[in-house]
């Protein structure tokens, strides 16, 4: 596989769900990228391309990470790491607390001895809540707060894109292309999630880890191994589970609102010993038509 990097360089305010309409994360998982770039595939008649390059491996896609200028950050690995100064509780304590490093300090990360700034995220960019108003015909307004992110300058997110030829390299980047338009996240109706894509530098060190055949390797994505898949990828295997469910955004889908089938996937930092694929699974539940979400997996050795 070849691997390219984009960055996603945000024009306007983004609300990534939590759960809750008045929180927002400032990342994004893979599953929510392709289910956005499917909708922009459908509106250019390749959604039948896109499917099948995916399922066969031959297009994977990784979370959304942040970056700060040029540095790229990976989400920590789920390894037991014991700092090199014992006894200093606030190193310990910031070891627990960090989610993201630099691909640069991975290897001082897993010796102990990378000095972690507690303060690293700081001037990355900015969470409010912004009121809206929902107007329904001559009924009442009803005021309501969202939660939204705002990227400092020279800040965002970046995803990696790992594709087998050309042609798939060139399929991603039409397809984020246009969603860049789009928008990508919740309230894009009312401008939020709109980016510039932009081609980013892969730094020599982030190539190497990519191509890396290490003993333990580390996801970059949400994933779910296949049935036949899961006993083996369990072997030695250290994760965290999350709960991925969601409602179905189509208007041909059902006559009412229908939520998606629940699916629990390992997320990215999670590392194995063992090597798997994925799927994307059928999530739909007595709709209309096939509800996809992603679940591929795309890893970095350490």
């Amino acid at each position: 596989m070849q691997y390219s990097i984009y960055k996603l360089e945000f024009q306007t305010g983004v609300h990534f769900g939590t759960g809750m309409l008045n929180e927002s994360a400032y990342t994004f998982q893979a599953d929510q990228l392709f289910s956005a770039l499917y909708i922009e595939a459908l509106k250019m008649n390749c959604e039948k391309e896109l499917f099948d390059c995916v399922k066969n491996g031959k297009l994977l896609f990784s979370d959304a990470f942040p970056y700060f200028g040029q540095q790229y950050m990976i989400p920590k690995p789920m390894l037991y790491v014991e700092p090199k100064v014992k006894g200093i509780s606030e190193q310990k304590k910031k070891y627990k607390k960090i989610q993201f490093i630099p691909v640069e300090q991975l290897e001082d990360f897993l010796d102990g001895t990378t000095d972690l700034d507690g303060e690293i995220f700081k001037g990355y960019g900015t969470y409010m809540q912004q009121s809206m108003v929902n107007v329904r015909n001559n009924e009442e307004t009803l005021p309501y707060r969202v939660g939204t992110f705002y990227f400092s300058e020279n800040c965002g997110l970046y995803i990696i894109v790992a594709y087998e030829s050309e042609s798939e390299k060139t399929l991603a980047e039409n397809l984020l292309e246009g969603l860049s338009y789009t928008g990508i996240g919740g309230k894009k109706s009312v401008g939020l999630g709109k980016f510039n894509l932009l081609r980013g530098k892969m730094s020599k060190c982030m190539q190497e880890h990519l191509e890396r055949d290490s003993n333990k390797k580390i996801l970059l994505s949400v994933a779910l191994p296949r049935d036949e898949e899961l006993e083996c990828a369990l072997n030695g295997a250290s994760y965290q589970l999350s709960k991925r469910s969601g409602f179905v955004a189509s208007s041909d889908y059902a006559d009412e609102w229908r939520k998606k089938k629940e699916l629990f996937v390992f997320v990215s930092g999670s590392c194995f010993e063992q090597l798997f694929e994925g799927d994307v699974y059928d999530v739909s539940n007595g709709g209309s038509h096939p509800v996809y979400r992603y679940a591929k997996s795309l890893f970095m050795g350490v």
